[in-house]
């Protein structure tokens, strides 16, 4: 990994996903059919309390790859749009729209730069997408700008003690009970088998940034999975995601 900040993230993301996207043209199907579900456990949202009352509410899913996020806010009387910089990406959403009869406004766009006007919207959420492939420092303060007064951002992402102890390629195996990186500092990661860019912080500095940008925190979820939940990623076990919070939910609402 390195710490380089030359700001290119956004081309390289783009291009994994573009590469990428037809890996999860399934399982984005899957979850355009089923109710909602988070995360690599797929725990569902009867467990996992993510969702606020959506009816009436403009949303925007920040990084919404095949869109079944906004799908679910569609279902549940939401009025989405949803946002993704990868073009195939977007083109699964278009064709899971169709499939499905719903359809809702699609963007291409990075999160760091939404064309929207100002306080556009009631609730903005990203299930990875923006949480972890765009630069915090950027894609906040651009939630907060197109959040009305009292709107809710809710984000899901890895928690940092999996990012603090996963091995640096899947061929290395799951996550263990050894620090590899430092918690202070945490910021942006670089995989040697991946050529996207991921960015992870600590929870102190998440605390600032949300604050420091006009949101009050209301609720960390730290998700635990069931015990006989599945995952098709392998960096992480059942076992390992039992003890330890391996994906958690940030609920801020802008001041």
């Amino acid at each position: 990994m390195t710490a380089d900040e030359t700001g290119d993230h956004i081309a390289r993301n783009r291009s994994a996903w573009n590469t990428s996207a037809a890996e999860y043209q399934d399982p984005g199907r899957r979850n355009w059919a089923s109710e909602p579900s988070w995360g690599i456990w797929g725990i569902p949202e009867s467990e996992a309390h993510v969702l606020p009352d959506v009816h009436g509410l403009d949303t925007i899913e920040l990084g919404c790859g095949s869109a079944y996020v906004s799908a679910w806010l569609a279902r549940g009387g939401a009025r989405p749009v949803g946002i993704d910089l990868s073009e195939n990406q977007l083109a699964t959403a278009r064709a899971l729209q169709d499939q499905h009869d719903l359809h809702f406004p699609l963007i291409h766009c990075s999160a760091e730069a939404v064309p929207v006007a100002d306080a556009t919207f009631d609730l903005a959420i990203s299930e990875y997408g923006a949480a972890i492939w765009c630069d915090p420092y950027r894609w906040i303060p651009e939630a907060a700008r197109v959040l009305r007064p009292g709107g809710r951002l809710i984000f899901l992402g890895n928690a940092p003690l999996l990012v603090l102890t996963m091995t640096d390629s899947d061929a290395d195996g799951p996550a263990g009970t050894t620090l590899r990186r430092d918690y202070f500092g945490m910021h942006r990661y670089e995989w040697p088998d991946d050529d996207s860019v991921e960015f992870h912080l600590n929870h102190g500095d998440w605390i600032r940034l949300l604050r420091g940008t006009g949101f009050e925190v209301e609720d960390l979820i730290e998700l635990r999975p069931s015990a006989d939940a599945t995952t098709r990623y392998p960096f992480v076990t059942l076992d390992w995601a039992l003890r330890w919070p391996s994906e958690e939910v940030w609920v801020a609402r802008r001041r």
